[in-house]
């Protein structure tokens, strides 16, 4: 099936349905807690002021603890790609894993509040809910800790095939992709969908979550994905090469669609040999890259599965990514739709 052609409405010849959604997605369900900090503050939890470090329930718990006031609010990078579908006019649905605690009732709140439908998986009682742990000092810096929690346990069981089933592209997350279970979860995914007429994507999330995976990642990408989405360096690193050229000729001889991010260059789309440069969206100001490819993928799928062309959908990215990048958060902070224009 060319990654090209979506699903019709109804496809007689296989018997599938029309889909209910346009995008179902699947990654890692963290609540981002944001909090006002002091530089002293920083120094008396020992945290390294601007850094992303990777934390433990027990520290998680106390850092949550110490910090006092906060906001908190849904976020993960599939779960940001899901909003901004919604966003733009498209129906999106979400799976990730909570559990049932204070933070994983505040995901699913924020995930409906905006018209996408979560499935939250099983409970694991033992672990809470992920969250990711940000201070910000009155310089505006931002210091992150991350803890996966349970979000990193999804596995078979907590999938919902018939929401698999129903959305016309499956989009899953890289960065999900540490553990054997979640590996077994996202080949059943892809097979789901495949059985029922629709298209399976994959985002590369992070260069170094592709240094971790790649042999996996390379055959997921030859055997079941139809269409992929990475920037250079994640493309780079997927097949090991310095030249940006050289991988996009690859991965075109592997996936049927390919869509690459090169920041302010732009990206490049890549169907087989041939290759479609999009300029970026001009941006006035850039105050935070948080989301910027999440954004551009719900561009570019809310295009596609619009039947839209794919200088179009390229476009469409490049718009909902220059919105979140013009502000602080991952996620638009307009109705993305009202940003569209005919044509």
């Amino acid at each position: 099936m060319s990654a090209t052609n979506l699903p019709p409405a109804a496809d007689s010849a296989s018997g599938a349905t029309a889909p209910q959604f346009a995008v179902v997605g699947i990654g890692n369900a963290l609540v981002d807690v944001i909090a006002h900090a002091s530089e002293e503050f920083l120094d008396a939890q020992d945290l390294t002021k601007g850094s992303m470090t990777l934390i433990e329930t027990d520290r998680a718990v106390e850092l949550y603890a110490a910090l006092g006031a906060s906001v908190e609010m849904s976020g993960g990078s599939a779960a940001n790609t899901m909003v901004g579908v919604a966003s733009l006019g498209g129906k999106a649905c979400y799976i990730g894993k909570v559990n049932h605690d204070d933070l994983g009732d505040v995901f699913g709140h924020d995930m409906r509040a905006v018209g996408v439908p979560f499935h939250g998986g099983g409970v694991d009682h033992g672990t809470p809910t992920g969250r990711c742990v940000i201070v910000v000092t009155p310089d505006a810096e931002r210091t992150m800790n991350t803890y996966l929690g349970v979000s990193s346990s999804l596995n078979i069981n907590d999938l919902d095939d018939t929401a698999i089933a129903s959305g016309a592209v499956l989009y899953m997350e890289g960065y999900l992709f540490d553990r054997d279970d979640a590996k077994a979860a996202f080949r059943h995914a892809a097979t789901v969908a495949h059985a029922n007429g629709r298209q399976v994507s994959l985002t590369l999330s992070d260069s170094f979550c592709v240094d971790r995976h790649r042999v996996d990642f390379r055959s997921l990408v030859q055997d079941s994905v139809d269409i992929l989405f990475g920037n250079a360096d994640e493309i780079q690193s997927l097949y090991e090469v310095d030249e940006l050229d050289e991988a996009l000729k690859m991965v075109g001889r592997e996936c049927g669609l390919a869509v690459i991010t090169a920041g302010a260059d732009g990206c490049v789309i890549v169907a087989g040999n041939e290759q479609i440069k999009v300029s970026a969206q001009p941006v006035d100001r850039v105050l935070d890259t948080t989301g910027a490819g999440d954004l551009f993928a719900a561009g570019f799928l809310f295009g596609l599965t619009s039947g839209l062309p794919l200088t179009k959908c390229g476009e469409i990215g490049s718009i909902a990514a220059a919105e979140v990048i013009s502000h602080v958060g991952p996620r638009p902070l307009v109705d993305l739709h009202t940003l569209l224009t005919d044509g």
